[in-house]
């Protein structure tokens, strides 16, 4: 613990019984994973060890996740609101935040606009993965899965090269339609392959990390 971590909590609204709001975010999809609460005791182990530490309300103890599973939460980052009575901790997950085996601990539909429905790249990767491990009669997706690598691989390469020939006419609408193409079987090859959104956002991360080390080196 620094002495900048320890004022940014003495500025924190613990409630009546010395707890605050935690909800868990993950890092890589921004998904929320759940609502947790953490005492002053609990944040500080958070801090220290990197990985979440709850105040459990009902059996009234400290209990770090994956303590039991295994699916331990390494932390990246931990703010507090505007009011300094709630907390958000983004973090890099190992396994299923939910208790039920869940990814989330929030999937119980109350209320969804059919017009709004939300999109995300993992939420695709699972449909994708699904189609692999149930096939589907009629299902394209299953189709190159049955066929195998050579032919997954013979679509990557064919929409690497309309995305090339869209962009050297410089036609916009059709660049973004074939970039959508290639990034469908280049998620294909990868559930194939065994390789993870969360692989390929490490992998980024470390090439930024890279590129900013060497950036403030030159400044020097």
């Amino acid at each position: 613990m620094n002495e900048q971590q320890n004022q940014w909590i003495a500025t924190l609204k613990f409630d009546e019984n010395g707890l605050i709001p935690a909800i868990v975010q993950d890092y890589t999809t921004h998904e929320v994973l759940t609502l947790a609460y953490m005492n002053e005791e609990s944040l500080r182990i958070s801090l220290s060890e990197k990985r979440t530490c709850f105040w459990s309300r009902s059996r009234k103890c400290l209990w770090r996740k994956g303590e039991t599973s295994g699916n331990v939460q390494e932390i990246v980052s931990i703010t507090s609101d505007c009011d300094n009575d709630a907390l958000v901790v983004q973090v890099k997950k190992s396994g299923p935040a939910c208790h039920t085996g869940a990814e989330s601990c929030f999937f119980n539909e109350g209320y969804e606009d059919e017009n709004c429905r939300p999109f995300s790249l993992s939420d695709l990767m699972k449909v994708i993965e699904g189609r692999k491990t149930n096939p589907v009669e009629g299902s394209y997706t299953t189709y190159l899965f049955e066929k195998g690598r050579d032919k997954i691989l013979k679509k990557v390469g064919e929409e690497c090269t309309e995305v090339l020939i869209a962009g050297a006419k410089e036609d916009k609408e059709e660049t973004i339609y074939e970039i959508g193409d290639l990034v469908y079987h280049a998620m294909v090859l990868m559930i194939h392959m065994g390789i993870s959104l969360e692989d390929v956002t490490r992998e980024l991360a470390r090439r930024h990390v890279i590129d900013k080390k060497v950036k403030q080196e030159r400044m020097q």
